[in-house]
């Protein structure tokens, strides 16, 4: 008596695999992959043809995985922030001495004039860089050099874009004495 519920356990199993036991469904029965229309069929209209030109980076399509091109020219006057020389180029001022005597280190750069000007930590030195990121219709950063270190015989210049675009540059000038600077004995 009880193998009589096992049977009829087993019946509606089979009935429910649509089959008997050891057969494949019929080929109507089997799934079909959905057919997923495109847009530019269901709209009638057909598709575009892609040419080489189309892959060609311009200022339309640019390559997302390449840095944008940068362009350096210098900047007009009236920078917006208070700049130590900012008539001469970071490669125009010599650094001539380094005073590490207290808290607050200094350094002494010279212009082309000869003439010597205390900076320290914090400061902005030299002309400033106007930079043009983003093709034609980018936009243009101010690059200013600041001094970021005075430490034993040199000066550590930094130079950020306050916009974030570019990525942080440093700078040392080293303190090199020439024949002129040096005190001769006799």
């Amino acid at each position: 008596m009880k193998t009589f519920p096992l049977a009829i356990a087993w019946l509606v199993g089979l009935a429910a695999c649509n089959g008997s036991p050891g057969t494949a469904p019929p080929p109507a029965a089997r799934a079909q992959p959905p057919v997923v229309p495109t847009i530019a069929a269901a709209s009638g209209v057909a598709a575009p043809e892609l040419s080489e030109s189309d892959f060609q980076e311009s200022d339309h399509n640019r390559n997302p995985f390449r840095a944008p091109t940068i362009a350096v020219s210098e900047t007009p006057a009236g920078s917006d922030l208070p700049t130590v020389l900012p008539q001469y180029s970071i490669d125009e001022l010599r650094l001539v001495a380094i005073v590490l005597a207290d808290d607050a280190p200094r350094a002494m750069v010279l212009d082309p004039g000869g003439t010597g000007h205390v900076v320290k930590r914090g400061d902005y030195i030299g002309r400033p860089d106007l930079v043009h990121v983003g093709g034609v219709n980018g936009s243009e950063h101010q690059l200013n050099w600041r001094v970021d270190r005075v430490r034993d015989g040199e000066l550590v210049l930094n130079r950020e874009d306050r916009a974030g675009v570019l990525k942080t540059e440093s700078r040392v000038i080293a303190l090199h004495a020439t024949t002129d600077d040096r005190v001769r004995k006799l």
